[in-house]
């Protein structure tokens, strides 16, 4: 299985319509390869995470080699600005229950520093994976390693949820103690724990694939 995600910034003043004609251009060219074509706008309260989320999924590399080349011509134009971007094999997945699907999709995107020892790269990969035992708005997620990045940093994981609405992502997700308590340790520059270096990408939008 063959990921990839793209967080597409706009120029600023770019209207809706320019916005939606770029999004069915990117279904247009994915859908006849990819398995699932997720092509959205990104919802309010994103950080770094773009004007466009683009996440596919293809059953093999080659599927999407087919394909990259056009995807990432047409995000290279106007009204593109900027793009960051994953490519990915699925990593550690689980679902609340067989066949759980949620309204919202979440993506982070993130850097571990370079030199961090491989275990504590593990434990900060296990605290993540804790989360959806504590949070029950998590229907569904994914932690993966990075192939292959673009953009403003040199992206080492990608941490994915479908959440059951946007509710459980801007209230319990972010607030419950397991976040704060065990996760931001590894995120904040107080914590002599922090191994997440430069800007995060932490992008959601409606769950609608084709």
């Amino acid at each position: 299985m063959c990921e990839v995600t793209r967080l597409v910034h706009l120029s600023p003043g770019t209207d809706a319509m320019v916005r939606d004609r770029l999004m069915t251009r990117v279904r247009d060219i994915a859908a006849p390869a990819a398995r699932r074509v997720l092509v959205e706008p990104t919802l309010p309260g994103v950080r770094n995470g773009g004007d466009v989320l683009v996440h596919l999924r293809f059953d093999e590399s080659a599927d999407w080699l087919g394909t990259a080349t056009e995807v990432d011509t047409l995000l290279s134009e106007s009204p593109v600005a900027h793009v960051d971007g994953v490519e990915y094999q699925g990593g550690t997945a689980g679902t609340a229950e067989p066949g759980a699907t949620g309204s919202v999709y979440r993506v982070l995107l993130l850097r571990v520093e370079q030199d961090t020892p491989c275990a504590m790269v593990e434990r900060f990969e296990a605290d993540l994976l804790r989360m959806p035992r504590y949070l029950p708005g998590i229907r569904s997620w994914q932690l993966s390693r990075v192939t292959r990045g673009t953009g403003l940093a040199a992206w080492t994981h990608v941490w994915e949820q479908e959440f059951a609405d946007l509710d459980a992502l801007v209230g319990p997700y972010l607030m419950h103690p397991v976040h704060w308590a065990h996760v931001d340790r590894w995120f904040d520059p107080e914590c002599p724990d922090m191994i997440v270096r430069d800007r995060i990408c932490h992008s959601f939008c409606v769950n609608r694939p084709l």
